[in-house]
């Protein structure tokens, strides 16, 4: 009897230990709680491993700001001096003297060289004898006409034979004058083709003379570029050899077709300078189209879906980086950089690089 008293006392322990809760129920309640939370353990742990092992790309990102977009027509044209002059004789005959080198600055009318006149000179010392002659015979003749001696006939016969002998006179000495060979401009001697001892004929090159302080670029556009080109369009102008670039205006723009190369012809006037040369290469890129205040980006950022262009941008989402598609519209291209009409805004950020492969709502690094 005593022992079955003890054991009694010890349940009646154990129950109030477990809070009159069934140990069977705790322990099954306790089974469902770990399952529970050892499920979010696993979805929390998968979470995060698979947010760790997404790598954020690395891009470029640069910002949109509004500038001046310009389309151009390229051509290529030369420079060329306005009076560059190949210097001929104007009568023939062996050259017997040159006064000028190259590179010698020269005046309109200055002797370049001289054609052998020692012919024309004997003629001229001749007829000057009867030149005088027949001044000496007029002056006697007039003077007896004074005294109402001789006739009227004989006085107007020594007048006339003395004036016809200067008409000649004159006329030979403007020959006298042609066997100089001159420069018709200011300028430069630039070649200096004749030598001592040659035949010079008119239409054959004695000299070459330059006035490089008038020079202008030539070029020829195609015919299907006639309509966009005029007289006082800015054009922008670069010499690849001296790494010389400008910023002028066409001063004369053909309105006539050239039939054989279907092309016009365009002049630009250049200012002076020591480092420009007649036949020099010019690159001509003539404004065709003007946009102020407009959107550009670079074309390479352009990207198509289904035939649509899109950029991709950059938005901040929580302090990180996230790509945002946009659909644009592009206008006009030139070279590198695309004009885009509609879909862009000032100040958005663009991705400049390491966009491929990424898309809609990726979060990116810089």
């Amino acid at each position: 009897m005593t022992k079955r008293y003890f054991i009694l006392p010890l349940i009646t322990v154990i129950l109030a230990a477990c809070g009159g809760e069934n140990p069977t129920a705790k322990l099954q309640r306790l089974k469902q709680e770990k399952a529970k939370l050892e499920q979010e353990i696993t979805t929390l742990e998968k979470a995060t491993k698979k947010t760790d092992s997404v790598k954020m790309k690395t891009v470029t990102i640069a910002a949109i700001a509004d500038t001046v977009f310009e389309h151009y027509i390229d051509i290529q044209g030369n420079v060329d001096a306005r009076e560059n002059v190949n210097v001929s004789a104007q009568m023939p005959g062996i050259i017997k003297a040159i006064y000028v080198k190259e590179g010698q600055h020269v005046s309109k009318g200055q002797a370049l060289a001289q054609v052998d006149d020692q012919v024309m000179r004997s003629g001229v010392a001749e007829l000057q004898t009867q030149i005088d002659l027949a001044t000496t015979l007029f002056k006697k003749q007039e003077n007896l006409w004074k005294q109402q001696i001789g006739s009227e006939v004989q006085y107007l016969n020594a007048k006339s034979q003395k004036e016809a002998l200067e008409r000649k006179m004159a006329t030979l000495k403007d020959q006298l004058a042609q066997t100089r060979i001159i420069s018709p401009i200011d300028g430069t001697v630039d070649a200096v083709i004749a030598k001592i001892g040659d035949n010079a004929a008119p239409g054959m090159a004695s000299f070459r003379v330059v006035n490089g302080n008038d020079l202008r670029v030539v070029a020829n556009i195609a015919e299907s570029f006639a309509g966009k080109v005029k007289t006082g369009d800015e054009v922008l102008l670069s010499f690849p050899d001296i790494q010389k670039e400008m910023r002028t205006r066409i001063g004369f723009a053909a309105k006539v077709i050239d039939p054989v190369s279907r092309t016009i012809k365009v002049e630009i006037p250049l200012k002076a300078a020591a480092d420009l040369h007649p036949n020099m290469v010019a690159q001509l890129r003539i404004v065709d189209y003007r946009a102020k205040d407009a959107v550009v980006v670079p074309v390479s950022v352009i990207q198509y879906s289904l035939g649509k262009p899109y950029v991709l941008t950059v938005k901040d989402q929580g302090g990180r980086l996230q790509a945002s598609r946009r659909n644009v519209e592009i206008g006009r291209t030139y070279n590198d950089r695309a004009e885009i009409r509609s879909g862009l805004q000032n100040g958005e950020k663009i991705i400049t690089s390491g966009f491929q492969g990424v898309n809609d709502n990726d979060m990116v690094k810089l």
